[in-house]
C-alpha cells in the first residue's frame, strides 16, 4: 500500500448536519455534480484504478477518497440521489444509476474497512460489479453533460480549479 501523505485529498472534517435548512452558498450544485461524477469516474476505470491508485501515483488520491466524494457533500450513505433530481441530477434515471453505484461500492467499503488499501477493494469479488456501475452512472452523467466519458480522470487539483467558487 502506497501511502500519500501530504496530499490533498477531497476529505473534509465536518459535514453539514440538514439538508433542508443547508445554505444555498453551502456548496452549489454543480459543484456536488462535478464531485460525484470525478468519484464515479474513478470508481468505473480499471486502468486508472490499475496505473493510478495500484501505481500509487500522486494527485488522485485513493479509492476511499473517491467514495467520499461520492457520498460526502450528498450523503448519498444516507438517502437516495432521488432527493437529488432537479438539482444534482437531471432526472430518475440518473438518480437510479448513481444510487446503484453508491449501494455496490458502499457495500464493499463496509465488508472491507474505509482505508482498505486499493488492492483489497479490488480484489473483493463484488468489484467488478461495483466498477460496471459505476460505469454506467459515469457513462450516461458526461453523456448529460456533453462531455466524453473515455476521457481519463481529473486529477483532485484540476477539479478543485474547476470547483472552485468566484
Amino acid at each position: 500500500m502506497t501511502v500519500q501523505g501530504s496530499e490533498k485529498t477531497s476529505r473534509r472534517g465536518r459535514r453539514s448536519t440538514t439538508m433542508g435548512a443547508m445554505p444555498l452558498t453551502d456548496m452549489p450544485w454543480w459543484r456536488w455534480r462535478s464531485n460525484v461524477r470525478s468519484a464515479l469516474h474513478m470508481l468505473s476505470d480499471p486502468a486508472f484504478q490499475r496505473d493510478c491508485w495500484l501505481a500509487g501515483q500522486d494527485g488522485y488520491g485513493d479509492v476511499t477518497d473517491a467514495v467520499y466524494r461520492l457520498v460526502e457533500d450528498t450523503w448519498l450513505d444516507n438517502w437516495s440521489a432521488d432527493k437529488y433530481v432537479g438539482t444534482i441530477f437531471r432526472d430518475a434515471q440518473e438518480a437510479a444509476l448513481v444510487d446503484a453505484a453508491v449501494l455496490r461500492v458502499l457495500r464493499i467499503m463496509h465488508e472491507v474497512g474505509a482505508d482498505a488499501p486499493v488492492s483489497t477493494y479490488m480484489g473483493h469479488p463484488g468489484w467488478p460489479e461495483a466498477v460496471h456501475a459505476a460505469r454506467e452512472a459515469h457513462v450516461h452523467l458526461a453523456a448529460a453533460d456533453g462531455e466524453d466519458p473515455d476521457v481519463p480522470p481529473h486529477s483532485l487539483q484540476a477539479l478543485a480549479r474547476l470547483t472552485q467558487t468566484a
